[in-house]
């Protein structure tokens, strides 16, 4: 089982939690081995790697299938959902379309679990979008790019395993994530700021080869299912908690938290107005669904 991020992030430590659940359910039957941090395919190609069937199932962030279908940007929006509560009704909002767009690919959803809230770390103080004008920013997925445009700066992909050196080698300057990714990029070595702006909630999840999934007996299926049902529930808890602790972490190793300025936050929020026009038009039929259930 590939995943892209390493041992100290909560996602991990749940996948590993659920593939223990599903070994102790079956007696040891069905082990599932963890490949944590990129280690053993690159987290772009963790989809295909699953949907060929070169691997049964993995752990990946939705937002990387935004090209492929809008549905995986909906948790990318700026300020649609920015707090836990509205998180868990747009998830409940866009399962369904999430579910039906994987099954196309011969995929399953098994259960999907957020990051903390999303927020800029950057070298100086930033009051307002003028800040970032010309400043090259991390983008790890069509809307992070599509953020930076429209902030006036300039997108760079680089995937979480890879920040340090990004920042090192001046080929990004700023970036918009969480604070647990913060903490594990120790991002206090290259910038000295990170603005709390809760944005947006993004979620990874876990998906399986469907085929693979039908070759196992019945039992084993619920075995599955039932861990991956726990692992959903404890993942959410485990990202309340995460948010919380990583966020103190980053002001122990000196850096200046604080709340975006209210110039900051307007022009945020009418950035997030566009994008959320933009995704709805795009999304269509389903963007419609969703957006309406959200109200």
């Amino acid at each position: 089982m590939p995943t892209p991020y390493g041992d100290g992030v909560h996602h991990t430590k749940n996948v590993r939690q659920f593939a223990a659940d599903v070994k102790s359910a079956t007696n040891g039957e069905l082990d599932i081995t963890v490949h944590s941090g990129a280690s053993l395919f690159k987290h772009p190609e963790i989809h295909r790697a699953i949907r060929s069937g070169q691997v049964s199932i993995g752990e990946m962030f939705m937002g990387l299938l935004g090209n492929q279908d809008p549905v995986f940007k909906v948790d990318n929006i700026p300020f649609l959902a920015s707090d836990f509560e509205s998180t868990q009704q747009l998830w409940k909002a866009s399962r369904p379309h999430v579910e039906k767009s994987l099954a196309k690919d011969g995929l399953q959803l098994l259960y999907a679990v957020p990051w903390p809230p999303q927020g800029f770390y950057t070298k100086k103080a930033v009051s307002s979008v003028k800040d970032f004008e010309g400043v090259k920013m991390r983008a790890y997925s069509p809307t992070t790019s599509r953020l930076a445009v429209l902030l006036k700066g300039a997108p760079t992909t680089v995937q979480t395993p890879e920040i340090p050196q990004a920042f090192s080698t001046g080929i990004i300057d700023a970036m918009v994530t969480s604070p647990s990714t913060g903490v594990s990029s120790q991002a206090w070595d290259f910038v000295g700021h990170y603005t709390d702006t809760q944005a947006w909630i993004p979620k990874n999840m876990v998906i399986v080869n469907v085929r693979a999934f039908k070759r196992l007996s019945a039992d084993m299926q619920k075995a599955v299912l039932d861990a991956a049902a726990k692992a959903e529930a404890r993942g959410w808890e485990m990202a309340v908690t995460e948010t919380a602790e990583k966020t103190a972490t980053l002001k122990e190793k000196g850096m200046q938290v604080s709340s975006p300025a209210d110039q900051f936050k307007a022009e945020l929020k009418a950035i997030g107005r566009i994008m959320g026009d933009e995704w709805a038009k795009e999304a269509g039929e389903t963007g419609a669904d969703i957006l309406k259930a959200m109200k």
